[in-house]
C-alpha cells in the first residue's frame, strides 16, 4: 500500500502539472516545469516505489526484472487513477478547462484539425524510449548504483523531449498523463490510443534494448 500511495502522489503531481501549466502561456517554461515535477517526485518517492509515476516505466522496469510482477497492475491502475483525479482537480481550478469533455484538445492534429499519426506515433516512441532508457541506466544499472543523479536525469529528459516533439504528439510519453489530458479535453480519443500503445511499446523496447546492451545484470 505505502509504494501505491506514492505512485498515485507522484503521478497526480506530474499530471496536475501538465495540466496547469498549459494555461501559463510558455512553452519552453512549461516543459521545465513538467520535468523538473516529475524530477522532484522521483527524488522523493523513488526509494519506496521506485518513482515509475508511468505505466510505461513500469513495464519497462518488470521487463529489466527489478518490478514484482504483483505490483505491475496495482501501479498502472493508481497511476490511471492519480491521472483522472489530477484532470478534475485541473478543471475546478482553471474554469475553462473541459473537465471529462474527452475531446476538445489539439494534440497531436495539424493546422486543420487533422491527426497527424505517423508523426504522433514516431514522436512518443522517441520520447517514450528515451525515458525509460534514462530510468533503467540511471536507476536500475549496476554501473550507477548509489547515484545521486538519476532524478535528475530522469527529469531533464522529459525536459528535452517535451521541448523537441511535444509540439508535434502533445509530448505525453506516459499514457497516466495521456489519460489525464483526455479527461481534461485537451486531447481527443485518438491521439490518447497511440499515447497508450505506442508508449508502453516504447517502454518495453528500451528495456529489451538494456537488456541487450547490459547482458545478464
Amino acid at each position: 500500500m505505502k509504494k501505491l500511495i506514492v505512485e498515485f502522489i507522484g503521478t497526480f503531481f506530474l499530471v496536475f502539472t501538465v495540466g496547469s501549466v498549459v494555461h501559463q502561456g510558455s512553452a519552453i517554461l512549461g516543459a521545465l516545469a513538467i520535468g523538473s515535477s516529475l524530477m522532484v517526485m522521483v527524488y522523493a518517492g523513488g526509494h519506496i516505489s521506485g518513482g515509475h509515476y508511468n505505466p510505461a516505466v513500469t513495464l519497462g522496469v518488470w521487463l529489466r526484472g527489478k518490478c514484482d510482477t504483483k505490483d505491475v497492475v496495482p501501479y498502472w491502475i493508481t497511476q490511471l487513477v492519480a491521472g483522472v483525479v489530477a484532470a478534475l482537480i485541473v478543471g475546478v481550478i482553471y474554469k475553462e478547462s473541459s473537465v471529462l469533455g474527452f475531446g476538445s484538445g489539439l494534440n497531436g492534429l495539424d493546422k486543420d484539425g487533422n491527426l497527424m499519426v505517423l508523426p504522433s506515433i514516431i514522436a512518443e516512441f522517441i520520447g517514450t524510449f528515451a525515458l525509460v532508457w534514462v530510468v533503467l541506466n540511471s536507476a536500475t544499472a549496476k554501473g550507477t548504483a548509489g547515484n545521486s543523479f538519476y532524478g535528475l536525469a530522469i527529469g531533464f529528459t522529459v525536459f528535452v523531449c517535451a521541448v523537441s516533439v511535444g509540439g508535434i504528439s502533445g509530448g505525453a510519453f506516459n499514457p497516466a498523463v495521456g489519460l489525464g489530458v483526455l479527461a481534461m479535453g485537451y486531447a481527443k480519443l485518438p491521439i490518447f490510443i497511440i499515447y497508450l500503445v505506442v508508449d508502453l511499446v516504447g517502454g518495453a523496447v528500451a528495456a529489451l534494448t538494456f537488456k541487450a546492451v547490459n547482458g545478464a545484470e
